[in-house]
């Protein structure tokens, strides 16, 4: 190192430490996944993701059509794990082999790229639990405040999986029914949700069933949607797979539960229209 770059590394230095710890937690802190002030666990976003070759999308990030774990920041903290339910308990035995379960998806209608599980924490990968609810086996249970949704198997067991689930102001509880499922799934937004971000409305395009975005890689609602209703009347609620998996796990939606494509292709096989579903408030 020359004596000039030497200067600018000292001056530097210097001028950190002056300024305080403010700076430091500024600079080194950053917001999203380590800030104390959201309990280490706010959501990641496209800023975070560097890498010595420059800045890639947060959407490239978390996809890879070749491999389940691509080269990621070393240095990215881990989440913390979070405690179990009152209703479940995390059992030890074999691991469940997730690169084959969240590696790409063949013979869809559009492409499902492998995801990298080991970007989000352990707790929301899917797997088997005890469970002691008192659904009947084969309805959905959704814990919105743990991030979890538990499909019932009966014999206390249950299938469960990590979810994004609405922001607050935004959520929705109590008991509906499937009324239906769809595979790559039209958006079509409420007039309240495009008149609070107008933006979307240069996204969206007249279809059969009025002004929404047709579905697809980049459609919102992912490869496959539950309707949730509550007798005739739609709740406008739904669960439905993501373009954002690195959201699993915070609460970001406008109400809906979002899950990883593969879980909720997973979850689409063992549910039917008519399956109770409980989100508890």
């Amino acid at each position: 190192m020359t004596f000039p770059d030497r200067r600018r590394f000292l001056l530097g230095g210097a001028a950190a430490l002056a300024a305080g710890p403010a700076v430091a937690q500024t600079r080194y802190n950053r917001p999203g996944y380590d800030d104390p002030s959201n309990g280490g666990r706010g959501p990641w976003t496209e800023d975070d993701f560097f890498t010595p070759r420059g800045r890639r999308s947060a959407r490239d990030r978390f996809f890879d059509a070749d491999s389940a774990e691509p080269d990621y920041p070393a240095d990215r903290p881990a989440r913390p794990g979070r405690r179990p339910s009152a209703i479940e308990s995390v059992e030890g035995g074999p691991g469940l082999d997730y690169r084959r379960i969240y590696g790409p998806v063949d013979g869809e209608p559009f492409p499902v790229p492998a995801f990298a599980y080991n970007r989000i924490g352990p707790e929301f990968l899917r797997r088997e639990v005890a469970y002691d609810g008192r659904e009947a086996p084969g309805s959905i249970v959704v814990d919105p405040r743990r991030r979890f949704l538990y499909f019932v198997q009966g014999n206390g067991r249950a299938m469960r999986y990590g979810v994004g689930v609405g922001r607050q102001g935004f959520a929705w509880s109590g008991l509906a029914t499937i009324n239906s499922k769809q595979e790559w799934p039209d958006w079509y937004p409420p007039k309240e949700m495009i008149e609070r971000q107008p933006q979307l409305a240069r996204q969206l395009s007249e279809l059969r069933s009025g002004i929404g975005m047709a579905g697809g890689p980049r459609n919102p609602l992912g490869a496959r949607a539950l309707y949730l209703w509550q007798g005739n009347k739609d709740t406008l609620y739904r669960i439905h797979g993501t373009v954002e998996p690195w959201t699993i796990g915070t609460s970001v939606s406008s109400g809906c539960i979002r899950m990883v494509n593969q879980d909720v292709m997973d979850l689409y096989l063992r549910t039917s229209v008519g399956t109770q579903v409980t989100v508890i408030g």
